[in-house]
């Protein structure tokens, strides 16, 4: 599957490629994962591993691989890829809740892209299961986004040169993802179906957690004590009880226990539908209520739902030990750190 007669080119924004046929006309923009020169032969096993998987895959929540630019002179060999416009799920997330966040060009995720997001992974893993191909890496940082949001899940070939904070070496092993790792991937290293599932749940947590690292503020040592100790993430403030559900039903101890992709997407899919209903309900009666009192109907950030900042209580209400900024509210206190671990139900 070559790209013949192509060149690839980087374009001016230097985040995206353009190739190019032999007269000269381009022909779309696009992204490419380069082997790198020194490469060692295992990253190059998995780069033409990665290759052979993903020239066998159709569906629309798995990115596509459009062809292989093979090594030539002096040039690495290339996988090009459809060019996602958005990044990285985990660096979307992540955006969400940064101070000042105004991107025209990136989106603010609703409750319901959120859920949206949530059923695009598990329908992409569903038909990855239907093919009986284990992933063995999913997690956000591993799926893509475009506009839409429309999802798709990336990189078969664990690539590890971003998110290396994200994976660990056991013993004399490669380097895993071990917060997002089974107990028994961790304990055998053994990847199947299940143990995908259980990424699954991780992925869900990283999503209504807007993007944060699992076991945050543990090392990578500690999480796979907590992980072999029955010690599972808690589900974030705010999750929906259906997520939440989700999550206990793909952490369940015994592999054969746990839910399979295609259970996961009905559910999804009723929420989603249910939460799509409902927001078009809210908006209809808030925009007749709006006019019929003359007012400006604007939507909220889904984030914020409109609220302001409440002003600081009066000088005299305050305690002298409480420390004020420049302009007059109190500073955080140091306060114990939110507990988000539990033991996980048998």
């Amino acid at each position: 599957m070559e790209l013949e007669a192509m060149h690839i080119i980087p374009s001016p924004h230097r985040t995206e490629w353009e190739y190019y046929s032999d007269g000269g006309k381009k022909v779309d923009v696009v992204a490419i994962k380069v082997l790198k020169e020194n490469a060692s032969k295992e990253a190059e096993d998995d780069f033409l591993r990665e290759v052979e998987i993903m020239s066998a895959f159709k569906h629309p929540n798995i990115l596509s691989l459009l062809g292989v630019v093979p090594r030539e002179g002096l040039l690495n060999p290339m996988m090009v890829f459809e060019y996602m416009s958005h990044g990285d799920l985990a660096e979307l997330l992540r955006s969400q809740k940064q101070t000042g966040y105004d991107n025209e060009d990136m989106p603010i995720l609703s409750v319901s892209d959120l859920l949206n997001i949530a059923l695009q992974i598990a329908r992409g893993m569903s038909y990855l299961a239907a093919q009986r191909f284990v992933h063995r890496d999913l997690a956000c940082r591993n799926c893509l986004v475009s506009k839409g949001p429309v999802v798709k899940i990336a990189d078969f070939g664990m690539s590890r040169d971003v998110y290396t904070c994200d994976y660990y070496k056991i013993g004399g092993s490669r380097l895993l993802p071990v917060r997002w790792m089974s107990p028994e991937s961790v304990v055998y290293g053994r990847f199947t179906l299940e143990s995908d599932i259980w990424s699954y749940g991780v992925v869900l947590w990283e999503i209504y957690s807007f993007g944060k690292q699992p076991y945050y503020g543990h090392t990578n040592e500690e999480v796979v004590k907590l992980v072999l100790d029955g010690i599972m993430l808690i589900p974030p403030t705010d999750c929906p009880s259906v997520i939440c559900d989700l999550m206990k039903h793909c952490w369940k101890t015994e592999p054969r226990d746990r839910i399979r992709f295609v259970s996961i997407c009905d559910k999804l899919e009723a929420a989603y539908e249910a939460c799509h209903s409902t927001k078009f309900l809210i908006s209809d009666e808030l925009k007749a209520k709006s006019k019929s009192q003359n007012l400006d109907f604007k939507d909220k950030h889904p984030l914020t739902h409109g609220k302001t900042l409440p002003r600081p209580p009066p000088m005299s209400l305050l305690m002298q030990q409480d420390i004020l900024d420049p302009d007059g509210y109190l500073l955080a206190k140091e306060m114990d750190p939110v507990q988000y671990l539990e033991t996980l139900p048998g």
